[in-house]
């Protein structure tokens, strides 16, 4: 294949022969395939194989590959320049945007991916209270800032790497780890570190150890705790954000975070992540206030032009929202059939537009759950799966995302190779 001789070569230039280390396949024991275009729900490698996305770039493409109306917002933009370095009226719109839809978000920094964003807002929350340090839970990826790359979730559970060399113990020290869903570790953390605590950083649903639903209660649990300590809640809606409707998971579950962390979908496909939230914190930030953080490229006029077609037809067209959660239900629901009738033990965790199928006997809640499934397993069926045309994550613990362009003929042929694959295993 020609995406094998590419990734030999690709490996003798690039770690692993990737720019993202899940995308060398390494995870499922398979080969990656080089990508050459994408239209709708579907994928082309440069082999001419074409695959049903169930990828979508990770979760930014939630109105299918090449929507027409956010490529002609980037031909418009891309024609006046690429990048200026200065303030446009771009910027003032999606600003603008995201504070109309997210009423918790009252001013916005763009800067340009979520590994950004979540790293500059536990910076803000640090300078905002005066406190260092930071709660995080076990297997929620919120990027790979140093502080971040505790106990964290996504690539770094496939690879089997725990956390990240390189992060310095000092850093290590300021972020405490509880465990999602135990609102008992995170009343213990506050105890033991009474007024050092600065916030709590939260996937509100984690989809990096697997989709993770909160049980009920568990949100709203952390919020007070969090107020009651004088302590921040970072939303982390970098996946969640847009895709579980306009206003997020924290309009799902009814939350008003402090500050929140958003990616993906409002770069409508460009790099782009963005952090926002209470005035008073926001005001900390240069050049108002003394909390560092700056960006050439933030805020670049390309990447707000597609951001903003898809944020607007998001907005114009609430349809978009009941087809795909319907057909993730349909999906969803047409996998835990089938491991009933062919037996294999597994679990599917599902919410809206995101799902997981995850290879474990047991329900899985947190991280220690999360850590009981069978990788090998998973990457035997998605191995199956690719040579049927269907393009998974090529590691267990991430989601499966629906775009408007998916059908539901999409997901019966989806469905009836995942019957030959399970019962293959």
């Amino acid at each position: 294949m020609k995406s094998e001789i590419l990734y030999e070569k690709a490996k003798k230039l690039m770690p692993g022969g990737v720019n993202s280390p899940v995308r060398n396949f390494q995870s499922v024991g398979d080969t990656p395939r080089f990508i050459s275009r994408a239209q709708g729900a579907r994928l082309y490698d440069i082999d001419g194989n074409e695959y049903i996305d169930y990828i979508g770039s990770w979760g930014p493409m939630i109105l299918g590959h090449a929507n027409p109306e956010v490529l002609e917002a980037v031909r418009r933009a891309a024609e006046n320049g690429l990048s200026f370095g200065a303030a446009t009226e771009a910027e003032v719109i999606m600003a603008q945007l995201i504070c109309d839809l997210v009423p918790s978000v009252e001013m916005i920094r763009m800067v340009n991916s979520g590994t950004e964003a979540t790293m500059s807002a536990v910076r803000a929350a640090r300078g905002f209270t005066g406190r260092n340090k930071i709660i995080k839970f076990e297997g929620c990826y919120h990027g790979h800032s140093d502080a971040m790359l505790v106990k964290a979730g996504s690539g770094v559970i496939s690879s089997g790497v725990p956390s990240s060399l390189g992060v310095t113990p000092g850093c290590a020290n300021d972020t405490l780890t509880a465990v999602f869903n135990d609102i008992g570790s995170v009343q213990d953390l506050f105890a033991n570190n009474k007024d050092q605590i600065a916030a709590v950083i939260v996937e509100l649903v984690p989809a990096n150890m697997g989709v993770v639903l909160p049980k009920p209660g568990f949100l709203q649990d952390l919020q007070r705790i969090c107020a009651e300590n004088a302590a921040l809640v970072i939303a982390d809606e970098v996946i969640t954000g847009f895709r579980l409707g306009l206003g997020g998971a924290q309009e799902y579950y009814g939350l008003k975070p402090d500050m929140t962390a958003f990616g993906k979908i409002i770069g409508g496909g460009m790099p782009v992540g963005a952090y926002g939230g209470r005035k008073d914190i926001m005001q900390q930030i240069a050049p108002c206030g003394g909390v560092y953080q700056a960006g050439t490229l933030s805020g670049n006029p390309v990447a707000m032009a597609a951001g903003i077609a898809q944020l607007t037809k998001l907005k114009n067209n609430p349809q978009i929202y009941s087809h795909i959660d319907s057909l993730s239900a349909k999906f969803s629901s047409g996998l835990r059939e089938l491991l009933k009738v062919t037996g294999v033990a597994a679990t599917v965790n599902a919410i809206g537009s995101l799902s997981t199928l995850l290879f474990t006997e047991q329900e899985v809640h947190n991280y220690t759950d999360a850590l009981t499934c069978d990788t090998k397993r998973y990457g035997r069926f998605f191995s199956a799966m690719l040579k049927q045309g269907i393009y998974l994550a090529p590691a267990q613990f991430e989601a499966a995302f629906i775009s408007y362009s998916h059908t539901e003929a999409d997901i019966d042929r989806t469905l009836e190779c995942a019957e030959k694959a399970l019962r293959a295993l």
